[in-house]
């Protein structure tokens, strides 16, 4: 049987300077048909674009072509995404624009050798935090920066091209207001042909993108513009239009090293190489959620670096992932980094065939291109989300994209990642602290958020989810104290700790601080069900002897069973509550008689007529069945064996499950050590998984529990302990057999109880 082997798949450890090892077994004839149709495609998009784009930047327009040559090989070689296509891009070059036109005039050697110098920065940016794995980074900027921006960059565009759009010849300000200003004041030099060729250009556009969705409509408004100019200067009417592209291979060039340039780029480099490498992993993993794949930040850190190092000596400005090029190329058919690769070189032959023909290319035609670039730089439906959904996000948004207009651009980067930290802090800053009280779910240790659900009189229950770090601590505490105060007869406290992922030893000593505030009022403080690597730092500290090992566990289940015994009996022999099971039990185990509650009369009801009662014949066998799915194999005799074994004889089914974080998805770090917003996000499409599995098995209502333990048979025994099955349903040789065991044993408040094992064998 044949299987397709993905970057992740093999599990060795390569030099990330062989990435292309990983995707290369992948060509076969039938993916180099399409790698090349899809490269065709890229390389006749890129081309109208390379021109338009490095006008924006101030560049020659063969600087743009040249961009799009050798980093988009060298970028689809050393990356991890099979789909992303790197090259000259909108809002990179706007930026560059502003930030290097404050130094040069556009368009001279000085501004072009300095451009080139940026590229080299960049690159050596970008490399740098690829090698020393930062690639996880990215995560903490919000992806509402880029939408920020690129709408910000969208109104610049839009200004700075009404220039060519109208027939004027401007100076441009530093600020979009300047530029504006200007073009009022020689407005009525308006050039009527100009502005006929620029909406024409619009038109095409627009109209091709309609009616012929599978030509790029660039080219067919590039064509159409041509056509339109030269009949009006057939006519008599001057419309200006570009000079002649060089027909020639990227020449070779080279940065300006000096202590003076770099100090006058570095603020340019930085804001540029965030914004790049933000911009390139939004790309990369939007395609491969749809793809199906998993990219590694650090290997794509380091692909864009050596794209923009290998630039700079073949004339080519900053490059980084192209949003319309990289769709354009999955939906092309792209199969593997081969197509962008096939691109790069299919541009340099056709740059050699028709670069002399852009003489007849009108200014104002690639004005009106240019204006249905920044038109669909504006994400008008991400922007509607975000002011409906989050403030938090709506401030960044705003605050992008206002510093875009009336700010430099690197100002406004810096001003959008710095708040979205900011916002980010503060979320984590605040872990939230639920009180919890059980559910009426039959013999299931359930706990709900539900203010109505009755609480125990001695012990207050709550969850913290959240890492307990320095940032956190004074938070967590408060909300403590706070509960402590309005509750005061609940003088123990159990704190469920499972979605404490981090803890520092300002966190621990904060929790080593509480049981002594408990102890001294006359309870205690307990933590259950602790991750063992939070568990480890707490020993170290020496912070879990003040709190003591005998007022720790690992289950909720062991925790009430011990801390019911620790309670004031008098109190436990007049509560009406009975929540636990504790509760219902004596010393010697036998069910306790319940505490009348209030009589109430109710008004007499009218007698209903009697009917006979059906006889339901018992059926033997299990009530409850457990099966554990492996959610990377989800081997399907495995769910058919336990569907089986349910219908006949009409028992409850759960499904259950393990999440891990490792570097599949593209990061190194422990599941401990992810934010805590993250491990819901994980575990939610998990256990979305399993539901769809069992409502195709036809089990609507089926139980689905998934565990963040890193051991399958730790796994196993927390599940087993929250949902008590009749018999536990595994695949065979599987990752949750383990040492051929017969049944699995956990503890309940009235002893030790067995789970019979079942294998279902594999075909």
């Amino acid at each position: 049987m044949s299987t397709t082997q993905t970057p992740a798949s093999n599990g060795q450890k390569r030099s990330p300077f062989l990435a292309f090892q990983l995707w290369l077994p992948m060509v076969n004839q039938k993916t180099l048909g399409a790698d090349l149709s899809a490269g065709l495609t890229g390389a006749l998009v890129v081309l109208p674009q390379g021109v338009a784009f490095a006008t924006l930047a101030g560049m020659p327009p063969e600087y743009g072509l040249y961009a799009g040559m050798i980093p988009a090989i060298i970028a689809a070689l050393f990356g991890s995404s099979w789909h992303l296509v790197s090259g000259p891009t909108t809002a990179a070059s706007i930026l560059i624009f502003t930030s290097i036109s404050a130094f040069a005039d556009p368009g001279t050697p000085h501004y072009v050798s300095l451009v080139l110098t940026l590229t080299f920065m960049v690159g050596a940016l970008e490399l740098t935090m690829g090698l020393m794995r930062m690639g996880a980074l990215v995560n903490f900027i919000s992806h509402t920066v880029a939408i920020g921006f690129t709408a910000g960059a969208a109104i610049l565009i839009g200004v700075n091209q009404l220039e060519n759009m109208l027939g004027l010849d401007v100076p441009r300000g530093r600020h979009f207001y300047d530029t504006l200003g200007s073009i009022s004041d020689q407005l009525h030099n308006f050039s009527p042909a100009a502005v006929a060729v620029g909406v024409s250009g619009i038109a095409l556009g627009i109209l091709s993108r309609r009616f012929f969705p599978r030509i790029p409509n660039m080219i067919v408004a590039l064509i159409g513009t041509c056509v339109v100019a030269a009949i009006l200067n057939s006519q008599g009417f001057l419309v200006a239009t570009m000079a002649a592209l060089p027909p020639t291979l990227p020449p070779l060039s080279a940065p300006t090293i000096s202590a003076d340039v770099i100090r006058d780029l570095a603020p340019t480099a930085v804001a540029v190489t965030i914004f790049a490498l933000t911009e390139a992993m939004s790309i990369s993993r939007a395609l491969a959620i749809r793809s199906g794949q998993h990219i590694d930040g650090n290997q794509e850190f380091i692909g864009q670096g050596l794209s923009n190092l290998a630039g700079c000596f073949f004339s080519g400005y900053v490059a980084t992932g192209s949003f319309n090029r990289s769709g354009m190329n999955y939906e092309s058919g792209a199969k593997t980094p081969l197509a962008a690769i096939s691109a790069g070189f299919m541009l340099i032959g056709i740059v050699l065939l028709v670069a002399p023909l852009a003489i007849y290319l009108p200014k104002a035609g690639m004005a009106g291109i240019l204006f249905l670039v920044a038109w669909n730089l504006i994400d008008i439906k991400s922007i509607r989300k975000i002011l409906r959904s989050s403030k938090s996000e709506t401030a960044i948004l705003a605050v992008t994209f206002f510093s875009v207009l009336f700010l430099d651009l690197e100002l406004a980067i810096f001003a959008g990642v710095i708040l979205s930290l900011v916002f980010y802090l503060n979320r984590t800053s605040h872990p939230e602290v639920a009180v919890l009280a059980p559910g009426n779910h039959e013999d299931r240790r359930q706990f709900t958020e539900d203010l109505s659900q009755p609480e125990c009189p001695q012990l207050k229950i709550v969850r913290i989810d959240g890492p307990m770090y320095f940032g956190a601590v004074s938070s967590v505490i408060e909300d403590l104290h706070r509960l402590e105060s309005n509750f005061p007869d609940q003088r123990h406290m159990v704190v469920l700790a499972s979605g404490v992922h981090f803890i520092d030893l300002t966190g621990a000593e904060a929790l080593a601080n509480e049981a002594r505030t408990l102890r001294n009022a006359g309870g205690k403080l307990y933590l259950a069900g602790m991750k063992d690597e939070v568990e480890e730092k707490m020993r170290l500290t020496g912070c879990l002897k003040d709190i003591g090992e005998e007022n720790v566990f690992k289950s909720k289940t062991a925790a009430f069973a011990a801390i019911y015994e620790r309670l004031d009996r008098s109190i436990c022999e007049t509560c009406t509550q009975r929540i636990f099971w504790e509760c219902n039990a004596d010393e010697n185990g036998k069910p306790r008689p319940p505490v009348p509650p209030p009589v109430i009369e109710a008004p007499p009801q009218p007698k209903k007529p009697s009917r006979p009662v059906p006889i339901v014949k018992p059926i033997d066998g299990p009530k409850r069945i457990l099966v554990m799915i492996d959610l990377e194999n989800r081997p399907r005799e495995t769910l058919e064996a336990a569907v089986h074994m349910a219908a006949e004889t009409d028992a409850d089914l759960a499904l259950g499950g393990i999440i891990t974080w490792d570097r599949g998805h593209g990061s190194d770090m422990a599941l401990n050590l992810i934010s805590e917003s993250l491990v819901p996000s994980l575990r939610g499409p998990a256990r979305a998984r399993l539901a769809g599995m069992a409502e195709n098995a036809g089990f609507d209502n089926a139980a689905t529990l998934i565990s963040t333990k890193l051991e399958p048979d730790e796994a196993i025994l927390e599940i087993v302990t929250d949902w008590h099955p009749d018999i536990l349903v595994i695949a065979e040789r599987g990752i949750f057999d383990i040492d051929n065991a017969r049944h699995v044993t956990y503890r309940t408040p009235s002893g030790r109880e067995e789970v019979d094992i079942h294998r279902a064998r594999m075909t």
